[in-house]
């Protein structure tokens, strides 16, 4: 080990808790509004305009990350929740916070149509790979636990919880989207082979 692979390591360390700060920022005030400056982002996240450019050169490189950032973090809570509950535990909790994501993605849209003019279906792309793998592995858990219907397809799913996307994001949310994603549970579980 040469003696500078600690110090290279302490700066990659900040480096991406300062992304991470910048992220977090932007998802904010971004929800807020499209048109959040980016010097306001850079200030509140607590870092230089030098570090923000290197990290984001320009808004839409920043809401494009910030949008597969909050992708990721949905997916890879996934796994999370089954290392420490039972598969539909873990299921329904997962559900809940896409719920949260998509109010956040919500949010995003005019953000998302301001910087950027992606192909069509290009970000539904870009979310979709996570979401989906995310969604297999916990569908696949609940099979195998028989606590689903066998044969529900990450499709099958991503159809039946359309409607969170119909849901206000401005008003109260959350009763509507629990008592959806309730009546979605209650359908993966009806024809389980373990009640």
């Amino acid at each position: 080990m040469r003696p500078d692979d600690g110090k290279d390591a302490s700066l990659r360390s900040d480096a991406q808790r300062n992304r991470e700060r910048i992220l977090a920022v932007a998802l904010t005030e971004l929800t807020r509004s499209a048109d959040a400056p980016l010097s306001a982002i850079a200030k509140k996240a607590g870092v230089g305009q030098g570090t923000f450019y290197r990290n984001f050169p320009n808004r839409e490189a920043l809401v494009l990350e910030v949008y597969r950032y909050e992708v990721q973090q949905v997916a890879e809570t996934a796994a999370t929740l089954l290392e420490t509950r039972a598969p539909d535990q873990a299921l329904r909790e997962w559900m809940d916070r896409l719920a949260q994501y998509a109010m956040a993605k919500a949010g995003l849209a005019d953000a998302l149509r301001k910087a950027t003019n992606p192909q069509p279906g290009a970000l539904a792309k870009l979310g979709y790979g996570p979401v989906s793998s995310a969604v297999d592995l916990l569908l696949r858990a609940n099979e195998e636990a028989g606590t689903i219907r066998p044969g529900v397809t990450s499709d099958d799913f991503v159809l039946a919880i359309a409607g969170l996307w119909q849901i206000d994001p401005h008003g109260d949310w959350q009763p509507r989207a629990r008592r959806l994603l309730d009546l979605v549970m209650d359908g993966l579980r009806a024809g389980a082979p373990r009640p």
